[in-house]
């Protein structure tokens, strides 16, 4: 089987061929053709590579599908959500917005109390930045236990925990994860998930943007925020849509080269992809290159092991063009034939090599006219500016 037209949203054209080129992630795996439904998409920046994801997004919307966006750090993806009547939800310092990350879509006290852990130790290990030891997972479920007993409400919150923590009587292995989980309530994140939430995801919406771009450059910010932003995505991803029937959803990673610095939100991401299937979810991770990788760890390292294990995770490779000197890296990563290798350099604007287990496609995306001013960021840099359309 091959992506024809018969099922799943346009993309464009087959390159050689001219025939229409169509995809669906869980059409094509439930024909057997992927071994998942997570989607790679690399290229250099101006080659198309946003576009080609914000018209999927756009596209399968359309097909009864729904879209997440669980950390936009440019701001780029509003106007698509508003073009499809989604929510836009905007963290930073001086937004009204709160969004308690020890939310959770279960009333089951045993499985809340493991996912709320589960995501207090991301957040103090990217803080951290180092792994926990023993004693602190230790001291920190200590601590989660007499937040929660001592809430006067259902709501636990990151203060509660730092509260515990800070509480005379508490283990001295805990000073450092208070001052890991502090960073998350105080300074440059305060507001934001320090208390209960302000605002419940819609999980009807056909889009949610979680938009992060008030937090400008601060790649540690925005580390912690994605982190955040985890535990309130997770209720999303388990809750069955109104009316039932399967749930089907996107859920995109734009600029993933931020989230690979963090080797806790790596294992997060993991978690998440090996998942998928379970949940209905089709990951889509955008980045710039394959040599991003090397800003999480040496060759042989376990956080080098557990990012390339995302790549290979990844059922549907779209590369766009590459340079020269990132030929080898990508063949490699990607396990690329030497004609497949050979192409990449010099693929046009808007020309991608989609990989698939056993084949291959040159595919030219197409975007209708009313979707440049929506989805194309480059526009004003190739001279032909336009004002962002936004549609409510």
């Amino acid at each position: 089987m091959t992506p024809s037209c018969a099922t799943g949203v346009l993309v464009g054209t087959d390159a050689l061929t001219e025939e229409p080129f169509c995809f669906d992630p869980w059409d094509l795996y439930a024909a057997g053709v992927l071994t998942n439904p997570n989607v790679l998409l690399a290229g250099v920046i101006g080659q198309g590579k946003s576009a080609l994801a914000k018209t999927l997004a756009l596209r399968s919307i359309a097909a009864g599908r729904h879209v997440y966006v669980p950390g936009d750090p440019k701001g780029e993806w509003e106007p698509v959500a508003r073009a499809v009547g989604g929510v836009v939800v905007r963290l930073g310092p001086d937004s009204p917005t709160r969004l308690n990350p020890l939310d959770v879509s279960t009333t089951e006290p045993a499985v809340a109390h493991t996912r709320r852990l589960r995501l207090l130790a991301a957040l103090a290990a990217t803080a951290l930045r180092r792994d926990l030891s023993a004693a602190e997972h230790t001291v920190l479920d200590t601590a989660l236990s007499l937040a929660t007993t001592s809430s006067t409400t259902a709501t636990v919150t990151v203060p509660g925990v730092v509260d515990a923590l800070d509480a005379p009587r508490q283990d001295p292995d805990g000073r450092d994860l208070a001052h890991g989980l502090r960073r998350v309530v105080r300074g440059d994140l305060a507001g934001m998930f320090d208390g209960p939430s302000t605002h419940r995801l819609d999980t009807d919406a056909p889009m949610v943007v979680l938009d992060l771009s008030a937090l400008g450059g601060d790649d540690e910010a925005l580390e912690l925020a994605m982190a955040c932003a985890a535990g309130w995505l997770d209720a999303a991803l388990t809750t069955t849509p109104a009316g039932g029937g399967p749930a089907r959803r996107w859920v995109i990673y734009d600029e993933a080269w931020r989230l690979l610095r963090s080797v806790p939100l790596i294992r997060r991401l993991q978690s998440q992809w090996k998942l998928s299937r379970a949940y209905g979810i089709a990951n889509l991770m955008v980045l710039h290159r394959l040599s991003d990788l090397d800003a999480v760890g040496a060759a042989g390292s376990e956080a080098r092991a557990l990012a390339e294990g995302l790549l290979a995770d990844c059922s549907t490779r779209i590369i766009y063009r590459q340079e020269a000197d990132q030929l080898t890296a990508t063949a490699s990563a990607l396990g690329l034939t030497l004609p497949e290798r050979d192409v990449l350099t010099g693929l046009p604007r808007g020309v991608g090599l989609w990989k698939m287990p056993g084949r291959s496609h040159l595919v030219r995306h197409h975007l209708h006219a009313d979707e440049v001013a929506i989805v194309d960021t480059d526009a004003a840099m190739r001279g032909t500016p336009h004002r962002p359309q936004e549609v409510a």
